[in-house]
């Protein structure tokens, strides 16, 4: 059976648009296996995403074909083939967690991508329980005088490597406005606290100061705009009045590491589609 083909779109909304696209996957003999679509009232904007069988016909020439339709209804679209993988990024600090988390599920075949490499800014002695067999890990101290400079090594790397998606598995450091605008829609991050609320450092002792009932993690899109990216997925768990801040801080780990995981595999699978400051997300 041949690989099916993901189709992602969004364009300004207009009558015709879903009879446009079945109409030119019928005439090229793909078949429809999974469509999913939304129109926002708010923004006037309509979003697509459609798994379809191209029945041997060649993805290079579909996107070729399509871009007539594209151009027409100012579409900004991607048609991809799932068996080429994302090449991720994954950037850390002290807190191992997420980092753990996502190696595990990469390795099982939970997350469908390459990992081009691991970035901290710390030292690959930091994370004695982590096997990093197969995988590249790059050490870039950072201090406030040295910022750009590894910022710009940063960035070289990310070039070098082909990395399509970065993620930051508590990476504990703020992007400049500059890489911040270069990774835009690509660069997912995962906040210890259920934004819009508790931003900044040391999120679950202001959580605990303000004697909240639910605490939450949020990965979003970063943007220059520090916590303030479009939200790709969120969740909580409820806590009481017995708890203590470490009880916060080791109930959150787990928060964030199946929130960072849902948010990266839609990703992965094109479910991720931006609307200004917000997202569409077509989840399974």
């Amino acid at each position: 059976m041949t690989q099916p083909l993901t189709l992602t779109l969004s364009c300004p909304d207009r009558r015709g648009i879903v009879a446009k696209v079945s109409a030119f996957l019928f005439e090229r003999g793909c078949n429809i296996l999974d469509a999913q679509q939304y129109d926002d009232p708010e923004t006037g904007a309509f979003f697509m995403r459609v798994v379809f069988a191209p029945d041997g016909q060649d993805a290079d020439a579909l996107r070729a074909q399509f871009m007539a339709i594209a151009d027409e209804l100012a579409m900004r679209w991607t048609l991809r083939d799932p068996s080429q993988r994302y090449r991720v990024m994954i950037l850390t600090s002290k807190s191992d967690h997420c980092l753990a988390d996502l190696i595990y599920r990469w390795r099982i075949g939970e997350l469908a991508m390459d990992i081009s490499a691991v970035v901290s800014n710390h030292p690959e002695q930091t994370y004695p329980a982590i096997d990093f067999t197969g995988i590249d890990f790059h050490h870039l101290p950072v201090a406030r005088d040295t910022k750009l400079e590894q910022e710009a090594a940063l960035w070289a790397l990310i070039q070098s490597t082909g990395t399509d998606i970065v993620v930051l598995a508590r990476y504990m450091q703020v992007l400049s406005d500059g890489l911040a605008a270069k990774l835009e829609g690509r660069c997912i991050n995962i906040h210890h606290s259920f934004l819009p609320g508790f931003k900044g450092a040391r999120p679950y002792h202001q959580a605990h100061v303000r004697g909240v009932k639910l605490i939450g993690a949020t990965a979003h899109y970063v943007t220059g705009d520090l916590d303030e990216g479009p939200i790709i997925e969120q969740d909580v768990e409820r806590i009481s009045h017995r708890d203590s801040p470490d009880d916060l801080v080791r109930k959150g780990r787990d928060i964030e590491r199946r929130v960072l995981a849902r948010a990266l595999r839609w990703r992965l699978e094109d479910r991720v589609l931006l609307n200004g400051r917000k997202t569409v997300v077509f989840t399974d």
